[in-house]
This record gives structure tokens, sequence and C-alpha cells, in this order.
């Protein structure tokens, strides 16, 4: 048997222009920077124990960093049932079309936008998956 984890503790998104990313994953989420890494990017923390990885794409390759990625992408946030709708409004409020709206077999909801690099992010309800 494997040893034990805690979960994911990091994701990764490769962006042309971090400032962006960090203004849009600040204003739209209300994360906030808890590491610069100068022009490869930096950490945001998007949770309790939560860290989303924004990478300058290309910038890693430099320093010959295995931190490189390219490619529209997916991430997924976990949002309380109760927060669809205000989800749904503050998105609206933004200019931030939703992509999709689906409700999932086992009653939970997701919300499909994308972000500034086209990366298509999602926020999810319980009841997505049996383990959420």
């Amino acid at each position: 048997m494997p040893p034990k984890t805690d979960g994911i503790l990091e994701s990764s998104l490769y962006v042309s222009d971090v400032a962006r990313s960090v203004r849009f994953y600040e204003e739209t989420f209300g994360f906030r920077v808890i590491a610069d890494f100068g022009e490869r990017g930096c950490a945001m923390q998007g949770g309790a124990h939560q860290v989303l990885l924004l990478f300058k794409k290309g910038a890693s390759r430099e320093i010959q960093s295995p931190h490189d990625g390219d490619g529209e992408l997916h991430i997924a946030f976990a949002i309380p049932s109760d927060e669809l709708a205000n989800w749904e409004a503050w998105l609206e409020s933004r200019g931030i079309a939703v992509e999709e709206k689906k409700k999932w077999e086992l009653g939970g909801w997701s919300l499909y936008f994308r972000d500034p690099d086209r990366h298509l992010v999602e926020v999810a309800t319980p009841g997505t998956w049996k383990i959420y």
C-alpha cells in the first residue's frame, strides 16, 4: 500500500502575462500572492492549504526548471451549494461569460468560464463527484 497523502497542495497554470492573471485571480476569487518568483511567476493562496502557481510560459526554460507547460488547461474550485447563484451573479457583474452551467447526476452543479489565457475554470458544488 502506498504512503498516505493529504491531497493536492499545488496546481499550476502557465500564462502569457503574470500580472494580468494575478489581477484576474485576485479580483475574481480573492486569492492573494504569497510568493513572488520575479519574471517566472508567483504563488497564490487558493484555499486554506492550497496554492495556485502562475508561471510565465517559457520563463522556466531559461533556468532549466521543469516548471513549464503550454495549452489551455482546466482547474476547478470547490464552492458551497448555496453560493452557486452568487457566483453566477458575480461572474456576470464582472463581464465573465459562463460557457456552461451543468447539473451532475449526483445533484451538484458546475459553472465553466475562461481566464485571460483561456484556461477553463470551474466552480463546483458538492454532488459533482462521489467523493465531493
